[in-house]
């Protein structure tokens, strides 16, 4: 589950992380309000506003402006809320911005220079261990330092029989070319993202930039944060946190019905039991010549009240040309899938859509049958290449 970047400061925080403070504001008088409390609370006389959205690049889209007055608050707020953003993450189509952070400034002058370093917390399935990734590079998308100076990104694993320890996180000071209080600064911001990574069971956390300040403080002037859904259960509270104007409406359809749905771009839809056999299907939709409209997995119960609820999320998609259900009977009999599809189609009444369903299987071939005997418009396969033969004849 991806949550904003307040409220990912908000558990850093919690864990003893220095971050950039600020207040979420809706509407522009809203920011106005916040901004005085901010200087109130903080002494900043300039405010960075900030989109909330789950993306980043939302400096480069124009989300994130720096106020020096409190005129331009409620200008720069008025121009922000309710604009589309679009940033390299969120695609051509943008995304709604419906509320912003007001952030106290933090570049403020000082003794020293300020810097920015990229700083990132999640597990390399490869090892099995969590890593923090670093970089003295902040500021700038990671991706393009990966690309041209390699060289500058730095890792860390984890060894989890014994925890993150202390020579690591002097060497990720080191590494980041710090000194002195900084230096020190720095191994207690590691610590203290570490133990937040943990003990929130996300998936991963990423902060850039990290800043050191002009007083040498180390601060989280951004937040990205994806916490595991499997372990929420633990975490009701962050359950709280869920924005669902930032989801595929479908996707939370789907969620609440116990269905795993994601959105992709092709025009073939995809129903299917099993993860596996999901990226199986749509690398067959590939080979024929369609590119796969969605990720669909009605998993082992697939019974008439579940098919229907999976073929009207596939429907909604304008771009579907032809839909291909692809089921191996285990837990469930092929028979039964192929009754829940007859029925869930007369349910609906009228598809215009192709409908192609592979059955194999326990009592695949009884399932064939019902399919055939249907009078319905859907065809049935038993070996997967004929359903994808079917698939590029519906399309051509």
């Amino acid at each position: 589950m991806n949550i904003h970047e307040h409220q990912g400061k908000e558990i850093l925080s919690g864990y003893g992380v220095e971050i950039q403070r600020g207040y979420v504001a809706n509407t522009p008088e809203e920011a106005v309000e916040v901004a005085k409390k901010l200087s109130e609370d903080t002494g900043t006389g300039w405010w960075v506003v900030k989109a909330q959205i789950h993306a980043g690049g939302r400096g480069k889209g124009g989300g994130v402006k720096l106020a020096k007055s409190l005129d331009d608050v409620k200008q720069l707020a008025s121009e922000i809320i309710g604009m589309t953003l679009v940033t390299h993450q969120t695609g051509p189509e943008g995304k709604k911005v419906n509320k912003i952070l007001i952030a106290e400034d933090v570049y403020y002058p000082g003794e020293s220079e300020t810097e920015e370093y990229y700083m990132s917390v999640l597990l390399n399935r490869e090892t099995g261990r969590n890593t923090i990734m670093y970089s003295p590079d902040g500021g700038v998308d990671i991706e393009t330092v990966a690309e041209k100076t390699p060289e500058r990104i730095f890792k860390e694993e984890i060894d989890p029989r014994v925890g993150l320890q202390g020579f690591q996180m002097r060497r990720i000071a080191f590494n980041l070319g710090l000194s002195g209080m900084a230096f020190k600064q720095m191994t207690k911001f590691v610590n203290s993202l570490y133990n937040a990574y943990l003990g929130c069971d996300a998936s991963m956390f990423e902060i850039n930039p990290v800043l050191k300040t002009s007083d040498n403080k180390i601060i989280a002037v951004d937040a990205k944060v994806n916490l595991e859904d499997n372990a929420l259960y633990r975490h009701k509270d962050y359950l709280a946190m869920r924005d669902l104007n930032e989801e595929d409406p479908t996707e939370v359809e789907a969620s609440e019905a116990g269905l795993s749905f994601v959105k992709l771009d092709g025009n073939v839809g995809c129903m299917v039991n099993g993860a596996g056999l999901a990226m199986a299907t749509m690398d067959i939709i590939k080979l024929s010549g369609g590119n796969p409209a969605n990720f669909l997995d009605v998993g082992g119960t697939a019974d008439a009240e579940r098919v229907e609820k999976a073929f009207r999320m596939i429907l909604k998609d304008p771009n579907v040309k032809a839909i291909l259900v692809n089921i191996f009977g285990g837990i469930v009999r092929c028979d039964r899938v192929a009754q829940g599809v007859v029925d869930a189609y007369n349910n609906m009444g009228n598809i215009e859509v192709p409908i192609i369903v592979r059955l194999q299987g326990t009592n695949a071939e009884e399932a064939k049958v019902i399919i055939d005997e249907s009078g319905l418009k859907v065809e049935s396969a038993i070996v997967l290449q004929e359903a994808a033969d079917k698939v590029k004849a519906v399309l051509a």
